[in-house]
């Protein structure tokens, strides 16, 4: 059974705060350290806010003496907000929607009066123009609602309008120097996320080779649904790859941690690809169980033997000062992949051919997670084939390899079953 079935439990971050955790803290019940560790975690983009938002208000009222330049401090800190998303192209979104509401409000408003059917037509048009200028969702309510506050609240005419939209460049401005200045660490959230995702698959993997031996189906359902429900953890680390994206080229402080930023990007894909594989395992093993097929126990014990080696991933993307290095990432990998033969298999039916098909697609999807390219992780694979595609590393005669299995011997490792139905094959023959 894996160690790490929970994200918190690979969070290098959660690791470090409870190893230097006070009494105090170590005392609180769990669903208070929950909360104090969520205020933690989101204190520097609050902080970031605050400062943000003083810092413009300073700008626009005391340097540029614009009299209430509330668009400013308002600007800064939804710009800023306490996700780790693309900050920047939500900031540059809000600008934009403030700069258009407040400029086409201010002059519409002005010419045509205030009222229910001027609102709806400044509304109208200011959204329309945002979205003409950029896709992003925030430009068209941003330039909505500053349409509104400008017809419903201030007086229009006269320098207001500029100087609001002013206040709402300064806003935005003071927002992008914060993160620069000022960066989270997105990267490092990146990473948890991952080896939180990570933990999980392997804890499927585990699940399901129990489910096998046991011949349990809700139980393998259970950890399907659990593969299920890592979709949002997927969109969270693309969410974040994007944010990273743009604080390295933003950011002097991270500029140098570009190339960490494009190895955990191209990690996105196959592990979403090998989460997609484990599920289509798992409910071929749901299929194994409710049709009393008899899984060879050789096949249980390849999943276990994935499970740990994920498990092992897990910790290296984690980046945790006692993980494991990439060679022995590496060989753990490869030394699963030398079992995944298709003589493991007996007198295969479709279920059993289905299951090892998965287990070789996810070690290929988890390989190059580890760093290999597709290549190299499909060229670890033994052949199933005369003619394999990519040429294997470990050559075996084909078809007489001397260990596949002939027609008069037993299953390795066979169930009782298995052993049965030969006997009686062997019998009637």
């Amino acid at each position: 059974m894996s160690q790490t079935r929970t994200p918190p439990r690979l969070s290098a971050w959660r690791d470090r705060l409870d190893a230097r955790a006070l009494g105090v803290y170590a005392a609180l019940p769990v669903p208070l350290r929950t909360r104090s560790r969520r205020l933690a975690y989101a204190f520097l983009p609050i902080l970031q806010c605050g400062l943000a938002a003083g810092l413009a208000w300073f700008i626009a009222f005391d340097l540029l003496d614009h009299p209430a330049p509330f668009f400013a401090p308002i600007s800064a800190a939804i710009a800023l907000g306490t996700g780790m998303g693309r900050r920047v192209r939500r900031g540059i979104e809000l600008v934009i929607g403030v700069v258009v509401g407040v400029g086409l409000g201010d002059l519409l408003i002005a010419q045509i009066g205030s009222g229910p059917w001027q609102i709806a037509v400044v509304v109208i048009i200011a959204m329309s123009a945002a979205v003409f200028l950029d896709r992003g969702a925030l430009v068209g309510t941003q330039a909505a609602s500053s349409a509104i506050l400008v017809a419903t609240l201030l007086p229009p005419g006269s320098a207001g309008g500029y100087e609001r939209m002013v206040d709402a460049a300064v806003g935005g401005a003071v927002a992008l120097l914060l993160m620069a200045i000022m960066p989270v660490h997105p990267l490092k959230r990146v990473r948890r996320e991952a080896a939180s995702l990570l933990g999980v698959a392997s804890s499927v993997l585990a699940e399901v080779a129990d489910g096998l031996e046991a011949r349990d189906s809700d139980r393998i359902r259970a950890a399907l649904q659990d593969a299920r429900d890592t979709q949002p953890a997927i969109d969270t680390i693309e969410e974040q790859l994007a944010g990273a994206r743009e604080l390295v080229k933003l950011s002097p402080f991270y500029r140098r941690r570009r190339p960490e930023e494009v190895t955990l990007a191209a990690m996105l894909n196959p592990m979403d690809n090998g989460i997609r594989n484990i599920r289509v395992l798992a409910r071929r093993a749901i299929v194994a169980v409710d049709d009393q097929v008899d899984v060879p126990p050789a096949l249980g014990s390849l999943l276990a033997s994935l499970s740990g080696a994920v498990e092992l991933l897990a910790q290296r993307v984690a980046a945790d000062p006692d993980a494991p290095t990439d060679a022995e990432v590496h060989r753990e990998l490869r030394a699963v992949a030398s079992r995944a033969k298709r003589e493991l298999l007996f007198d295969p039916g479709l279920t059993e051919t289905v299951m090892l098909a998965q287990i070789r697609s996810v070690l290929v999807d988890m390989m190059q997670v580890a760093g290999l390219s597709k290549i190299s992780a499909v060229a670890t694979l033994p052949p199933t084939v005369r003619t394999p595609s990519v040429e294997p590393e470990l050559q075996e005669e084909w078809p007489d390899s001397p260990d596949r299995p002939t027609s008069v011997l037993p299953p390795f490792r066979a169930t009782r079953a298995a052993m049965a139905r030969h006997d009686g094959k062997k019998s009637s023959s």
